[in-house]
């Protein structure tokens, strides 16, 4: 059978700084470049990644820029759909690079039938020293839990979600658009979807990316605020989707708050609060030394509180969705838009 043709999306809002770099990783696929399109969808960049992008699309005529009002992924994943001919669609983050087999290994996992989504074990790197100690704290079950696209490498198996996936176009059209409620989460909520209709995501070991983390502790906080905020939604509209790691970030907040408020009231219980926050400094610790011995010991005095921005900002976030959406349990509605 003829080779499909492929559209690689790539939804990107201020990636000046890496997008040049992704982009070349992209063109310089080893699937022919005469049957792939990118789509580059960019949320009304203001640091120069639009004129980035537009330089590059001079060398290379299969690079289209279009525009994301929105500015966040979903609504920028619709506008590109709406315009995709690739009988596959491979979607790819701005802040990453491909392996030059990237398209190609999707496509031949794809041509088997029961693959409905097929990605990759993610690389976090980072460029400074701490940005490199936050990539092995998001790399690390204890920082991450069993997120098999992070932790795991040599390995292809079934899952439940995958980053930057590839999917048939026949799968979007049969699961829907993006929901564009979803500011963050929407590819854990996508594949959830999928998988719900009978489809089967695939983790291919072959199919391999590089990551670039964040660089600083307050974006590292916002990060992982924002995916404890979002995944209230995502719990309310798909409650089977969530898994028990995604609960105790939350529960371990909600914990210490609820000892610290017990210790004011009745201060013969303090204790409980102090036992609690020594137990998490050890295991932390623990997993820290772990963590540097493998990688540097100069990572072990960062990694602690890379580990505790993780485990609190995704919990402080998870408590303040449910303030914010408590009175939308029961409304499973979705902002799907129609093709």
């Amino acid at each position: 059978m003829p080779d499909p043709f492929i559209s690689v999306v790539l939804p990107i809002r201020n990636e000046a700084d890496k997008i040049e770099a992704c982009l070349r990783a992209v063109t310089g696929q080893s699937y022919p470049a005469y049957l792939t399109e990118i789509l580059v969808v960019d949320g009304m960049s203001e640091d120069g990644t639009r004129e980035v992008v537009a330089g590059l699309a001079e060398r290379y005529p299969n690079i289209r820029l279009l525009d994301n009002p929105g500015r966040i992924v979903p609504t920028g994943m619709n506008a590109a759909l709406r315009q995709a001919r690739g009988e596959i669609v491979v979607r790819v983050d701005g802040h990453c690079v491909i392996d030059p087999n990237y398209v190609a290994n999707c496509v031949r996992h794809l041509e088997n039938k029961e693959v409905a989504g097929v990605g990759g074990p993610m690389r976090t790197i980072g460029e400074t020293e701490l940005s490199e100690s936050i990539a092995i704290g998001m790399s690390s079950k204890f920082g991450v839990g069993n997120s098999s696209f992070r932790t795991e490498a040599g390995a292809t198996k079934f899952v439940d979600t995958v980053p930057f996936p590839a999917y048939r176009r026949s799968v979007i059209d049969q699961v829907g658009f993006y929901d564009e409620e979803l500011v963050r989460n929407q590819d854990d909520e996508y594949n959830y979807r999928v998988r719900e209709a009978g489809g089967k995501i695939l983790l291919a070991d072959d199919v391999r990316s590089v990551y670039y983390s964040r660089g600083s502790y307050a974006r590292l906080w916002r990060q992982y605020f924002e995916y404890g905020f979002w995944k209230v939604r995502v719990l309310q509209k798909h409650p089977r989707q969530m898994s028990a790691r995604q609960f105790v970030p939350p529960a371990f907040v909600a914990g210490l708050a609820g000892l610290a408020l017990l210790g004011l009231l009745a201060p013969g219980w303090g204790w409980l609060f102090w036992l609690t926050v020594g137990a998490y400094g050890l295991a932390n610790l623990t997993a820290s030394a772990v963590a540097a011995s493998r990688c540097g010991w100069s990572h072990f005095f960062r990694l602690p509180l890379v580990f505790a921005i993780l485990h609190v900002a995704y919990g402080c976030g998870f408590l303040a969705g449910l303030a914010r959406f408590w009175r939308r349990w029961g409304d499973k509605t979705s902002k799907v838009m129609a093709g």
